[in-house]
């Protein structure tokens, strides 16, 4: 039976906490107008994605700190969510709804969003809609659509995820569970973020919950643990890892940020490879 688990979002608009560092909470709720496709965060920012833009913000206060856009020099035109490891910021693109599906991992540095790199999949298995990293490696998946953007003979049951090594060679994949996709509607897999209790948390395009899987023991699906209602209408979902059970997504029509703690999770402190 697949459980339903509750995470509990604190809507605060615009709140900011006052008084020593060590007191500092990080704020519910902002407007980002980049907040459209995606998120990343690390210990003292959120990195809020659109298509062709993204604004780092103090995620204490609320406030712009620097922004990045596309140019002809770096023409990026679908970007979705991504990571900061060790003050890098990556995060997935694809030309979305351009087909053939083409797609890259591009990568900015986190302090001053200078774009630093990319690694181009060029036609690999569908459009790259999201990048973690967790347990060494890297995370993609790759999505497929049945409605603007897709292939006519492929729907959403194609998207797979994939972990790749550290020179991005393809290692493992996996497909996504029926009741998954049915929920993911006309489109698919949009965010995907590791949580502190070892289960992937994955989002659709619009439903306002994440999807809690499992590798599985055998064979090539994802295991379905729970569904949990979360206020970010689907879209991209990041992991705090500074603070373990932090989770933050975005609310796309409103162009806002918001952060949420998963509860019934163990709060044991990990570490980011």
């Amino acid at each position: 039976m697949i459980r339903r688990t509750t995470v509990v979002l604190l809507v605060v608009i615009g709140r900011c906490i006052a008084g020593s560092s060590a007191e500092r909470v990080p704020i519910d709720s902002f407007s980002a107008p980049e907040a459209r496709q995606g998120i990343a965060v690390d210990a003292k920012y959120l990195y809020a994605v659109d298509n062709a833009a993204i604004g780092k913000y103090d995620k204490f206060t609320g406030n712009l700190v620097a922004r990045w856009e596309s140019s002809d020099e770096e023409p990026l035109i679908h970007l979705d969510s991504g990571v900061v490891v060790d003050g890098t910021l990556y995060c997935a693109h694809s030309n979305y709804p351009g087909r053939p599906m083409t797609s890259s991992i591009e990568m900015w540095d986190a302090e001053t969003l200078t774009h630093v790199g990319n690694h181009s999949f060029g036609i690999d298995t569908g459009s790259c809609t999201w990048v973690d990293r967790h347990a060494g490696h890297w995370w993609c998946v790759f999505a497929h659509y049945e409605t603007k953007g897709g292939y006519e003979d492929k729907d959403n049951c194609w998207t797979s995820l994939v972990e790749y090594d550290d020179k991005w060679r393809r290692l493992q994949a996996w497909v996504f569970p029926s009741e998954v996709l049915e929920r993911f509607g006309d489109y698919s897999n949009s965010g995907g973020s590791w949580g502190p209790d070892g289960l992937l948390y994955c989002t659709g395009h619009d439903l306002p919950e994440l999807y809690a899987l499992q590798l599985p023991k055998a064979g090539s699906v994802l295991k379905l643990v729970e569904i949990v209602p979360f206020g970010n209408e689907g879209q991209g979902i990041a992991f705090d890892r500074s603070t373990p059970g932090d989770i933050y997504g975005i609310i796309k029509k409103e162009r806002r940020v918001v952060r949420g703690t998963l509860t019934n999770l163990k709060r044991a402190a990990f570490t980011r490879e």
